[in-house]
């Protein structure tokens, strides 16, 4: 899953805050949260979050590695950063550039070589350590810091503020797990977030109870592979999310729960007793195949085969029936012929997802698939993703357009584009809009669809 946002986050109180703080968050939900933490261990030095490029004294690019030419991409901007920060020096005002995430991970020192505008490279791991890489630039230092121990993944994670959190809204997400340790063919995730390590219970009960303490109504359990967490529990016995996902049912305030990215290979029997038994957990699972060639998921060392997928879906359907399936697809993976073409489109129609990400095969330096022979043209990759991107957008309308006239429980999050509108979100995680005659902020209630807009859906209080 790819996006692009720019995100400004609000953070700590600081009696000394004279400094402001730019951060633009490229990629997944992970790297939303991570700029989170960055702006609240920056906090304590005094630094507030801005939307304005123009006023800040530190900008952060928070990147990610997962597409085609991501570094070549970061480049590109620190060029424009570069001038930028040319004309601060002329005007006598201190301007900063860091490079964090994945880029910053799997480029390291390179990315001080190539470009003179960046002061600091700080990798996913390390951003504990952001306040004191950013002092010693502020002194001069040109600084790399991308080495970690495993055991020191979530040893430094702050905690948030109940202040903080109340401004970040009724939905949050709270990082369970990082790393993976599946290596398939394609990813550098092994390789840039190292191997997975689960963050423990504790840590994780406190920051849900400071969310539901602060308003937050949905939380979101993140993770590289978030089903892969496990932990020893406060009865000393070993616990999965499953478990983890009934202890934060307890949580007073915490009306909704979802998870992901998931593997199919960690949907143990306690996890799918969760969808059963959890009316707060979200009917949705995005649950990533990749392929329905069993050759190419081979090729891709993703350990499953097509018919083993299939029949943890009709497991998961039979104990859920209302349940929304997710998917991650790759067209044009190396070797990949139309027949093996032919076998995913085979596996989306008797499937019926309700949404889905695909992508054409990338390589990525350093990653195994990089190296094989077999690698498909690209006018047949192009041609491939646009059948597979008109079957799932099909597939994706007949799903919302089976939702027109039935009702349903909506979580309101934040005001519509119109003055009279609001926003919320449907368990299957679509937009909903409504009049804001329906509720207040942070209310759910029950909403009949009665039509639907490009993107979203329409209802009104039922």
């Amino acid at each position: 899953m790819e996006t692009e946002a720019v995100a400004a986050h609000e953070p700590q109180e600081s009696a000394v805050a004279t400094k402001k703080v730019f951060v633009k968050t490229y990629g997944c939900q992970m790297n939303v949260y991570d700029s989170q933490r960055m702006s609240d261990a920056l906090a304590a030095d005094g630094y507030t979050a801005t939307e304005s490029i123009d006023e800040a004294d530190l900008v952060l690019l928070n990147t990610c590695h997962i597409r085609e030419k991501a570094a070549e991409k970061v480049y590109s901007v620190l060029g424009r950063l570069r001038d930028m920060k040319a004309v601060r020096a002329r005007e006598g005002r201190e301007m900063m550039v860091g490079v964090t995430g994945c880029v910053a991970q799997a480029e390291g020192s390179e990315i001080l070589r190539r470009s003179s505008a960046v002061d600091l490279v700080v990798g996913p791991q390390t951003y504990h350590r952001l306040p004191e890489v950013v002092r010693k630039a502020r002194a001069g230092e040109r600084i790399v810091e991308t080495e970690y121990a495993i055991e020191d993944k979530f040893e430094h994670l702050p905690q948030p503020k109940r202040a903080d959190v109340a401004r970040r809204g009724v939905t949050a997400f709270l990082t369970v797990q990082e790393g993976c340790d599946k290596f398939c063919t394609f990813c550098v995730v092994p390789y840039t977030r190292g191997s997975e390590v689960s963050r423990p219970v504790a840590q994780i009960v406190t920051e849900a109870e400071k969310l539901a303490g602060a308003g937050v109504r949905e939380v979101t359990l993140l993770g590289q592979n978030v089903n892969a967490w496990h932990g020893e529990g406060p009865d000393g016995t070993e616990w999965g999310l499953g478990r983890l996902l009934f202890r934060l049912a307890e949580i007073p305030g915490i009306a909704r729960l979802r998870y992901t990215t998931s593997h199919p290979r960690d949907m143990d029997d306690e996890l799918i007793a969760a969808h059963r038994d959890l009316e707060i957990l979200m009917p949705y699972l995005h649950l990533p195949v990749q392929s329905g060639s069993d050759r190419i998921l081979k090729a891709m060392n993703r350990q499953h085969q097509a018919a083993e997928y299939l029949k943890l879906l009709e497991r998961i359907r039979s104990i859920r029936p209302d349940i929304a399936i997710s998917g991650d697809f790759i067209v044009g993976f190396p070797g990949e012929s139309d027949a093996d073409f032919d076998d995913t489109m085979r596996l989306v129609e008797e499937v019926r997802y309700a949404s889905a990400y695909s992508f054409k095969y990338s390589p990525r330096p350093g990653t195994p698939g990089a190296e094989m022979d077999g690698h498909v043209p690209e006018d047949v990759k192009d041609e491939r993703l646009q059948r597979l991107q008109a079957l799932l957008t099909r597939q994706q309308n007949e799903f919302a357009a089976s939702l027109v006239g039935k009702s349903f429980q909506t979580l309101i999050e934040k005001r519509g584009r119109q003055d009279d509108q609001l926003v919320g979100r449907s368990p299957w995680l679509q937009p909903v809009i409504v009049d804001e005659s329906a509720g207040g902020i942070g209310d759910i209630v029950n909403v009949r669809i009665t039509r639907l807009g490009t993107n979203s859906l329409y209802g009104e209080a039922a």
